[in-house]
This record gives structure tokens, sequence and C-alpha cells, in this order.
């Protein structure tokens, strides 16, 4: 009896999963920030937030215009999610901080994400340490590109 092993699936395969495991993310993401009055978005830049960025550094990471970012960060400072702060080494440069009730407003919406928790419960300890271990693999080369 031989042993048969299944091709290595083609990069075109492997983009199409980590796009739609990506949107469904996203989607899970989204939900759970709409339960504490946040748009995608604005979650987006809390958890961005895990010590001072410029507001143009915010614009980059978001892929948008840092006239965007003013609006965004204005609607999180009315709800004392985040505050603007001129950076040490350049007054010009305003510094966007989350406050602690921002940390704690994104940390509830990690914790809400059911349908990521559950995808993720699926994995016994080697399967998640494999997969942490490429995902982190993975993240230079993404994140180097965009």
């Amino acid at each position: 009896m031989t042993a048969t092993t299944s091709p290595a699936p083609t990069k075109l395969q492997l983009m199409e999963l980590l796009a739609a495991i990506g949107t469904a993310q996203w989607r899970d993401f989204a939900a759970a920030a709409a339960h504490h009055g946040l748009t995608s978005t604005q979650a987006k830049v809390l958890a961005q937030l895990d010590g001072p960025l410029p507001m143009r550094a915010l614009a980059t990471l978001l892929v948008c215009d840092a006239s965007n970012v003013t609006g965004i960060i204005d609607r999180l400072e009315a709800r004392a999610l985040v505050r603007r702060e001129p950076d040490p080494s350049d007054r010009r440069v305003k510094n966007v901080v989350a406050t602690d009730e921002g940390r704690d407003v994104i940390r509830r919406v990690r914790e809400e994400m059911q349908a990521t928790r559950g995808a993720l419960d699926t994995l016994d300890a080697d399967e998640s340490a494999t997969l942490h271990t490429l995902l982190a693999r993975l993240r230079p080369g993404m994140e180097k590109s965009a």
C-alpha cells in the first residue's frame, strides 16, 4: 500500500484562502465594534494604538488621506477613547494615544469576536502553535509591502 500525498496548494489557492479568512475576520471585528458604537475604522484605529502614533502614520496604516483621520480621531476623542498629544520631539506633530477606556473597549471588541474565536477553538495546541509560527513568518513581508 502506498501513501498518497496531496499536491501542494498553489499560491493563488493560498491567497484566496487568506482573503476569505481575512474578510470573515474583518466582518466579525466590525460586528463586535458595532456593539460598542464604533465603526470598523474607529475600532481599527484603537487596535493600532499600542503607543503614541502620529496622525500621518495612522493615515498610512488606514490607507487614507490625513484629513479623513482628523474626523475619525475627533469622534474617538469626543467619546474619551483617545487623546491628542504634541510629539515631544516636534511640537507641530500631534500623536494619538489611546486612553484607558479606549484600551478597554478594544480589548472587549476582541473578546467578543465569537466567529473568529470559534474558528480558532477548532485547533488543538500544536495546530495553534504551528499557525502562529506560520503567520508570524508571513507578517513582516505583508507589512513591508503595504
